[in-house]
């Protein structure tokens, strides 16, 4: 794994970490269990995908596993929108969940787009230019 790669992990980690914590407080002080169910499955899944990319039996499916990432990043934004529109969070905690999914959004987004555009310009194997 590349440096790059066991930051990208270890950011999701911390940020599944916190997911966790957000939504346990959400059920046990809020009474809030739906879209704290939503926010889990999305906010946690991130950092799974990412995980699973590792094993990845192809460059393909390395992207495809990143892109449903970035997915489920977005997802988590929107949640975190909702829950802080309808003042389940503060805007403290609103700002700090916010920050760090944006990171990994823009993490996911830089690495996608460097993976894509590598292959987009790579010469196909077993074929010379003068053939």
């Amino acid at each position: 794994m590349s440096d790059f790669g066991a930051v990208l992990e270890g950011k999701c980690m911390n940020f599944s970490i916190r997911v966790v914590s957000l939504c346990r407080f959400l059920n046990e002080e809020r009474h809030e269990y739906r879209i704290a169910d939503q926010m889990f499955r999305s906010g946690t899944s991130i950092g799974a995908n990412v995980a699973e990319a590792q094993c990845a039996i192809s460059r393909n499916d390395f992207v495809a596993k990143l892109y449903i990432s970035l997915k489920e990043a977005n997802e988590t934004l929107y949640w975190l929108n909702i829950l802080h529109k309808t003042q389940y969070i503060n805007s403290k905690q609103y700002e700090s969940m916010h920050s760090d999914c944006e990171e990994l959004k823009r993490l996911l987004v830089s690495v996608t787009k460097k993976i894509t555009t590598s292959v987009a310009t790579a010469k196909p194997s077993g074929i010379s230019k003068d053939k």
